[in-house]
């Protein structure tokens, strides 16, 4: 068989079905990876307790929905699950967000205003980014975990509350404090048990349970219904790094069903990122660096010698196959005559 003559139409004719997969959904975390199993493991242990804990990780790995099962899972679950990002509010309103204020505390305050301590009392209070909480704010929220009180914004009078408070952030707290950014007294009140949530692409298995779960939801809305995806699709979205995590894949299906037309979704329905274009005017040929260009002869004659096969070809380069399509696409090799499957 001669692979570059065929190559076009069977490439055209290489489409996924929706595996057989058994999804695990803890409390709203879709999965099927082994690393997050492990997580919720760990998750219904700390959730017995009353201690602080600390979510560590990257936007958009489910944080929040961590600290909402964290609070079904305690004893705690009867009462008030409330949460803030406290990166999104100036100081000012932050405070009075979390604290709530007096009558005429400040201008516009017409009314005695309950905070977030006070709304969540006897149950849980989600601190998201807390590493952006300013730290005349610090302070105030250390005396609420030590003493279990709080002052209004305005007020004199401290009121007692009983909260338990989950904090997450995507920095570092130990070099917030070495950066005097951040109360290393605070850091060790709320990280008392510190979970650190994957990247979507360190989760095995769920780019491609999550991308089918995705178009299983859009699909339900009936504008358009995709039954397949390309192969050369999947292998893009298996071989990108995933930023913006679980997040960023939804936004990126919902982008597809909006864009694309058709019922297989093909490398066409997916943003330039995906697709491995340059930003327009930044790259192209003739300004690759001298090193990009010695690795696009290695890669080309690589898959010279391989007969057009990825497969062989990753595999006499010593690399993975989800490497050397990420690689070809970076160094616009997918679209140079060359075909790859």
């Amino acid at each position: 068989m001669d692979l570059h003559k065929d190559a076009p139409t069977a490439r055209a004719r290489r489409t996924l079905s929706s595996p057989q997969r058994q999804l695990q959904d803890f409390h709203g975390i879709i999965t099927v990876a082994p690393q997050m199993t492990d997580l919720f493991t760990r998750l219904q242990r700390v959730a017995r307790t009353e201690s602080s804990v600390l979510i560590r990780g990257e936007t958009g790995t489910g944080k929040e929905l961590v600290a909402r099962a964290l609070h079904l899972l305690s004893p705690r679950a009867r009462g008030p699950f409330k949460a803030i990002n406290c990166a999104t509010l100036t100081p000012e309103l932050l405070a009075s967000e979390l604290f709530g204020h007096v009558r005429g505390s400040f201008t516009g305050a017409i009314r005695d205003r309950k905070g977030l301590f006070a709304l969540a009392d006897k149950g849980t209070l989600f601190l998201d980014e807390i590493a952006e909480l300013p730290l005349e704010l610090q302070a105030r929220l250390l005396r609420v975990l030590q003493e279990r009180t709080f002052v209004p914004v305005g007020g004199t009078d401290a009121q007692k509350v009983d909260v338990r408070v989950l904090a997450a952030t995507h920095r570092s707290l130990r070099e917030e404090v070495e950066a005097k950014r951040f109360r290393e007294d605070l850091m060790y009140r709320i990280r008392v048990v510190p979970l650190f949530l994957p990247r979507l692409a360190e989760r095995d298995g769920d780019v491609e349970a999550l991308t089918w779960h995705f178009i299983e939801h859009f699909n339900a809305q009936g504008f358009r219904h995709i039954r397949a995806i390309d192969a050369a699709c999947m292998e893009a979205l298996l071989a990108y790094p995933w930023p913006g995590n679980v997040r960023e894949l939804r936004n990126l299906i919902e982008f597809a069903f909006a864009i694309g037309e058709g019922d297989v979704l093909t490398l066409d329905d997916l943003t330039p990122e995906l697709r491995g274009d340059p930003p327009p005017g930044v790259r192209d040929h003739a300004s690759l660096h001298a090193a990009d260009e010695a690795e696009r002869r290695t890669l080309l004659q690589a898959l010279h010698e391989a007969g057009g096969h990825k497969g062989r070809a990753a595999e006499a380069l010593g690399i993975s196959r989800s490497t050397l399509w990420r690689r070809l696409r970076e160094l616009r090799l997918l679209d140079s005559g060359v075909h790859t499957f």
